[in-house]
């Protein structure tokens, strides 16, 4: 992890441009400030952006982190980068997620798509990540996703930190004569060698004329006044008092309601509709067709909702197979060469051993389902069209994209579309689409000039969202003289980034990366080891959930090298730790080993002990789970958790991004799924689609270890190990191996 990486201030601060009356620093051709902003008053009134992600104003500072908060904290995290070295209280700064714009690009996403697994660092594989960065940054691409916040913001932020405060710093120098040298900063100020305090809101207008320093140095870590120790997040009191603004919270002088509703499936036909009794309802103020679908506009959205109630629709066929029966007869015949999504790994001779004569083969197919992202906060949009400015308010994660979009469905130039992007409440890869926001905004454009709210139905949210693919695992494995000599693992499922990004981009060329990750890039030394991929097309529209490929992936890969490790007459933790050819990757499964004190530990009659590992986004997991068996089902004991992301920069979001990781892998594993009839899922609601339940989440232990190649984001790779660490347990204490979540359909849970 560079402390001063050279290469990427170069690329970032090589000049600085006047605007409104202050100047920006970097490579900021494409930046602007936002449409509206005002441009008139004295140089002490207008904004001053020191970089693209700090504005200074006599107003107060504003500390930009361009990537989006669902609830993960990142908004909390980016503001205390950049504090950090502008030496300022960010509890007492203005947060913002900025403006779409391109100077925003999160180049860091382009290294989980890289056909390498994520521990090589090879010049091979390092020059493919480079590439695909250097593609992201060329196109502009401002996505938050991936857990890639950290990884793409942690040096970046910090350097921009770094130039504003010398920055002002040499303009505190020119204006009273002092060497730049004799000055230091201190929470907003600059202090001259007298004692004297001055305010960077009072330099701002000086630092305007400045050439920002070239080079700058960044802080160590042992010189960190806030990163690495456990942090008042930015938005705690306003979580805490009910005060937090979401989208769905957005209002608007005059403002109007609405909601929609379209075929159950994306794409389904609409043969015709009557609307004449929803016309005549309290409060109605229009109906408005769209594809396959209407919206109600309304004086309030209850009314909205109250009114779609009353409409009779027509539906035609949908456009992908109607039933979950027709949806897993479409992967079970998936394996087809034409639907080959591409052989990532292998290794060795692995047919050659399978045709071999000695030894003994398993086999095993495993299952999961379709997911639903179900945030708490479903979709909404709330949108204005007038004349020369489309105001779009809403929370998501690809404003660029929100914004190209609605300027291409309103008739408007892309510059005169302003995206005013939320807080959201939950999205794990939800709000990655934005087709509701096409859909705020055709309404809009029927009632021009004032501005509509759009929201959702929960029925609507879950019967449109975008699923996470159901996926099909057959695997064989080859044990001989107690060692696994062979490993074939076959994943069948929809390519999601391909179905997400043909959406609101253009789809890929196969592989997939993602559609096969959690198998093929794993740490194992398997000297015939074969990962391939197949993705039927056809099926049930989808995109990425939280823990992408390796939340399914994961369950097949591990779960049945659990199978070959007590085959083998291996013990499930010590054999992973021999297997682990990475060096991070082994001192997380020995640190697992150690927090749950496995060496020598015996549960006892009627309770078990599983271990599970998964490496996704560059970040090796380890857990361990201890269930028991009780007269009304299995009772989760406790969680141990091992994991390794680098640099740990906020203890306390970090436990808390950890532990919600755990807890959401178990309570899918568990308890949800996704079954269609008629196009449809038959989970409309919460009551038929659960998350873990607070009687059964059990303790959760956890160590978190530095030796990472570089810091990683958190958000993520503690959901991949909890389903195959919880089947593995449930075997231990059983004798029974389950090979389809969720596991409630096999088992009772308590």
């Amino acid at each position: 992890m560079s402390e001063n990486p050279s290469m990427e201030r170069r690329r970032f601060l090589t000049g600085s441009i006047a605007i409104a009356g202050g100047v920006a620093f970097g490579v900021i051709s494409p930046w602007k400030p936002a449409l509206g902003q005002a441009t008139q008053g004295s140089p002490a009134q207008i904004p001053l952006a020191l970089t693209p992600f700090i504005r200074i104003s006599s107003a107060g500072i504003t500390l930009i982190g361009p990537r989006t908060d669902m609830g993960q904290g990142i908004a909390s995290t980016q503001a205390y980068l950049v504090a950090e070295e502008l030496d300022v209280d960010p509890l007492k700064c203005e947060i913002s997620p900025g403006i779409p714009d391109p100077i925003y690009y999160n180049a860091a996403v382009a290294d989980s798509l890289a056909p390498f697994p994520e521990y090589d660092h090879s010049a091979a594989a390092e020059a493919a990540r480079k590439q695909g960065q250097e593609g992201f940054r060329t196109a502009g691409l401002q996505v938050t996703g991936g857990s890639t916040s950290i990884p793409d913001m942690y040096d970046r932020l910090r350097i921009a930190g770094a130039t504003a405060r010398e920055t002002i710093k040499l303009a505190a120098a020119k204006r009273h004569g002092v060497s730049v040298d004799a000055l230091r900063t201190d929470d907003g100020h600059v202090v001259l060698p007298s004692g004297t305090r001055i305010s960077y809101e009072s330099l701002a207008d000086a630092a305007a004329t400045i050439q920002p320093p070239a080079n700058v140095e960044l802080r160590k870590s042992d010189q960190w006044r806030y990163l690495g120790k456990r942090l008042m997040r930015t938005d705690i009191v306003a979580k805490s008092t009910g005060t937090q603004s979401y989208g769905i919270d957005a209002t608007a002088d005059g403002m109007l309601y609405a909601t929609v509703r379209t075929h159950p499936a994306w794409g389904g036909e609409m043969l015709g509709f009557d609307a004449t009794r929803a016309e005549k309802m309290p409060g109605v103020k229009q109906i408005v067709p769209l594809e396959n679908g209407v919206a109600v506009v309304a004086d309030r959205t209850w009314r909205a909702f109250k009114a779609m109630q009353t409409i009779d629709f027509q539906w035609g066929n949908g456009t992908f197979p109607k039933s979950s029966e027709a949806l897993w007869e479409a992967l079970e015949n998936g394996e087809r060469p034409e639907l080959l999504e591409g052989k990532l790994r292998d290794d060795g001779a692995v047919d050659e051993v399978f045709a071999s004569v000695g030894g003994e083969t398993l086999e095993a197919e495993y299952r999961v389902p379709y997911l639903a992202h179900a945030p708490l906060e479903p979709m909404n949009a709330m949108v204005r069209v007038s004349d020369d400015q489309v105001d779009v308010w809403t929370g998501t994660q690809i404003p660029g994209f929100v914004q190209a979009h609605v300027a291409a469905v309103t008739g408007k130039p892309v510059e005169q579309v302003v995206v005013h992007n939320h807080t959201m409440g939950g999205s794990f890869g939800r709000r990655l689409e934005d087709e509701h926001v096409k859909q705020a905004a055709l309404i809009a454009l029927a009632v021009k000039n004032t501005p509509v709210k759009m929201t959702w139905t929960r029925e609507e949210d879950m019967s449109h969202d975008f699923p996470r693919p159901a996926q099909l695992g057959r695997l064989r494995g080859r044990i001989e003289d107690r060692k696994i000599r062979a490993l074939d693992v076959t994943t069948i499922g929809s390519s999601a980034v391909r179905s997400w990004l043909g959406r609101v981009a253009e789809a890929p060329p196969k592989p997939d990366v993602l559609q096969m990750a959690g198998a093929w890039d794993q740490p194992f030394n398997i000297p015939n080891y074969r990962v391939t991929g197949y993705a039927p097309e056809g099926l049930v529209p989808t995109t990425t959930h939280r823990c992408p490929g390796a939340n399914a992936n994961g369950f097949f890969h591990d779960a049945f090298l659990d199978e070959l490790l007590h085959e083998a007459e291996q013990d499930p933790l010590e054999a992973r730790v021999a297997l682990c050819h990475h060096d991070a990757s082994r001192k997380v499964l020995e640190a697992v080993g150690e927090l749950s004190s496995w060496r020598g530990t015996h549960l006892g009659k009627g309770r078990g002990r599983g271990v599970a590992f998964v490496l996704s986004h560059g970040v090796p997991v380890a857990e361990v789970i201890d269930v028991t068996l009780t007269d009304r089902g299995v009772r989760i004991d406790d969680v141990y958790v091992a994991v390794d992301s680098g640099a740990v920069l906020d203890p306390a979001n970090f436990e808390a991004q950890v532990t919600g990781g755990v807890v959401w892998g178990l309570g899918h594993a568990i308890n949800a799924e996704l079954t269609y009839e008629d196009y449809a899922p038959t989970q409309t609601n919460f009551h038929a689609y659960e998350c873990l339940r607070m009687y059964q989440t059990p303790r959760i232990q956890f160590v978190a270890l530095e030796n990472n190649f570089k810091i990683r984001g958190i958000g993520e790779p503690t959901v991949a190990p909890a389903a195959p660490a919880l089947a593995n347990a449930i075997f231990a204490a059983t004798g029974k191996r389950i090979r389809e979540l969720p596991l409630n359909k096999h088992i009772d849970f308590v």
